[in-house]
């Protein structure tokens, strides 16, 4: 019997797929009303005919700025605008894209972390070497449009209103060189950078801690605008939202009592200088 997440991830990937068909027929259409040649198109828009042929065949998934230019130049008059937030959510994997939607709306996010650094808090370099890690692999258009979705994320920081965000990170995430010595240098300044930031806070979790409550594995917590609470968990892709309070409750109290565990803000500011330093 088909899992029911999995049957959800599935649809989504269908859904994906569907939507940047239909982009592209429609972009090839408005196009050809323009009597525009690809190559001409391309240099208008800052692509070469063949990564416009891509977009038309739904091979390739269009950044938001071509689609903005696309709707301008060709006169679609919003239609392929109209396609924007629809396509922005097939950049994700099948799995995140219903907890990015709510990411997105979110007023308060907060994350523990022990496998790598939250994607909010990535750089681009660290975020290319984790899925450059992924297996199955990822072939390297894919993981260009992973990573300029990652990035796109970290727009919600600078959101209005601004959202409160907090994150835990496990002490052995800051001292796992992924990507090599130069790329998690970079790194660690981004997330002291990020830490600076007025409605940001972030925690270590010390190795040395005797104690621990997040020994189950990583989580998100979110709460949207209209009051709902949320919760994601994600394992080896299999990824689930949890809208259930009892569920949710859960992990709010283990988060409390994980963020009490862990570095107060200036303590772990003072332990990623440190690592830094060591780097």
């Amino acid at each position: 019997m088909v899992d029911e997440q999995q049957a959800e991830a599935g649809h989504d990937a269908e859904a994906g797929t569907g939507i940047l068909l239909v982009f592209g027929r429609q972009l090839k259409r408005f196009r050809e009303w323009a009597e525009l040649e690809r190559p001409e198109f391309g240099s208008r828009t800052g692509y070469s005919a063949s990564t416009i042929a891509a977009f038309e065949q739904g091979r390739r998934i269009p950044p938001p700025k071509f689609i903005e230019q696309a709707d301008e130049l060709l006169g679609a008059r919003g239609m392929l605008m109209d396609m924007k937030e629809e396509i922005e959510r097939v950049r994700y994997p099948a799995f995140f894209r219903g907890a990015a939607k709510l990411e997105k709306e979110a007023v308060e996010l907060h994350v523990y972390a022990v496998q790598a650094v939250p994607g909010l808090l990535q750089t681009a370099e660290y975020a290319r070497a984790v899925f450059a890690m992924w297996l199955p692999l990822l072939d390297e258009a894919t993981i260009e449009e992973r990573v300029t979705a990652r990035l796109a994320r970290q727009d919600i920081f600078s959101r209005t209103p601004m959202p409160t965000i907090s994150f835990v990170i496990e002490e052995s995430v800051l001292r796992r060189p992924l990507g090599g010595p130069g790329v998690m240098r970079g790194q660690l300044e981004q997330i002291l950078l990020s830490s600076q930031r007025r409605n940001v806070l972030i925690q270590v979790m010390p190795i040395e801690r005797e104690e621990h409550a997040g020994l189950a594995g990583p989580f998100t917590l979110m709460e949207t605008k209209d009051g709902r609470r949320i919760s994601y968990t994600e394992v080896q892709g299999d990824s689930r939202v949890h809208t259930e309070r009892g569920k949710v409750r859960e992990l709010e109290a283990a988060y409390g009592i994980i963020r009490a565990q862990a570095l107060t803000p200036r303590e772990s500011q003072a332990l990623i200088e440190k690592v830094l330093g060591e780097r």
